[in-house]
């Protein structure tokens, strides 16, 4: 029986884009023994509600610089033309899982990219179409044009009543659960993993430490992936690409810090001999398989 992982998350939310490198090590380490469900929170419906909190796109993009810094995943800091609610961007994702379900993961990660590296304003239709154009294997206009359809306006709905569950929760008795809408919900991202009647809660941004020690405790007969040694063996398991943060975690062993320069330094050799392709993202890039369908990544109008 695998175990079951629903992955509550936003695309407008830079921590949980951040937490992508542990994200990205637990699908290595574990592979289809989790069942991953996405369930989109809805941070905000309007862009005004960021208004009214002190948001603007200056401090947004200065917010960028630290979690760059800190973290590591690609940030741009052009500030956009304005704020932007996040519902528009989730009802992407949620049209994708009910038409293209096996997609739904990278239309997730195109709108994280068009949200951290590009100035788009993720709640335009147009420009949630520019963010998820590149993916392989969808209609894009299909899915912008399906965000109003009755089913998934129930599907969104659902996400956001499902995410707003976490009173009285470990996540809450952690500090890590929200109350900014009404109801306390999980915060962007929060994983909840549950085998049998086995419930355990990682909520909020957390490290890869945390989710391992999770799985060990639910399952320990479940096979463990170790660390690869060549960058490329990472690479080819995640042919919609992977970031040089994310590269470096997988390639990590134990609790020792990843290594992002080295980890680069390797992967520039398989750019040179033809068997990884590099697409500048942000501050820095998406590395492919070579062999893979392109994901070709947001990019802003043109002037």
């Amino acid at each position: 029986m695998a175990i079951s992982v629903t992955h509550f998350t936003d695309p407008g939310c830079p921590w949980a884009y951040s937490a992508s490198p542990a994200l990205a090590v637990l699908h290595w380490r574990y592979g289809d023994q989790l069942d991953w469900r996405l369930a989109t929170i809805g941070l905000t419906e309007h862009a005004e509600q960021y208004v009214r909190r002190g948001y603007s796109p200056a401090r947004g993009a200065r917010g960028y610089l630290t979690f760059r810094r800190r973290w590591g995943m690609p940030f741009a800091t052009e500030p956009r033309p304005r704020m932007a609610g996040t519902s528009r961007a989730c009802r992407a994702i949620v049209a994708t899982r009910l038409r293209y379900p096996d997609r739904e993961y990278a239309v997730f990660r195109a709108l994280q990219f068009g949200w951290m590296t590009t100035p788009l304003v993720m709640d335009d239709e147009e420009d949630i179409l520019r963010a998820i154009e590149g993916v392989p294997g969808i209609d894009a206009r299909e899915i912008v044009g399906a965000l109003d359809d009755p089913e998934v306006d129930a599907a969104y709905e659902a996400d956001r009543a499902d995410a707003r569950t976490a009173e009285g929760s470990p996540t809450h008795f952690q500090g890590k659960a929200a109350q900014t809408d009404g109801l306390v919900r999980y915060t962007a991202p929060s994983l909840v993993f549950t085998l049998g009647d086995r419930r355990l809660e990682a909520g909020g941004f957390q490290p890869i430490e945390a989710y391992d020690v999770i799985v060990a405790n639910l399952d320990p007969t479940l096979d463990r992936r170790p660390a690869p040694e060549d960058p490329l063996e990472a690479v080819e398991a995640f042919p919609d690409g992977l970031v040089t943060a994310e590269i470096a975690a997988i390639m990590t062993s134990g609790n020792d810090a990843p290594d992002p320069e080295a980890t680069e330094y390797a992967l520039i050799e398989h750019v040179a001999e033809g068997r990884i392709r590099r697409t500048g993202l942000g501050d820095s890039a998406l590395w492919q398989p070579a062999s893979a369908a392109v994901m070709a990544v947001p990019v802003a109008a043109s002037a």
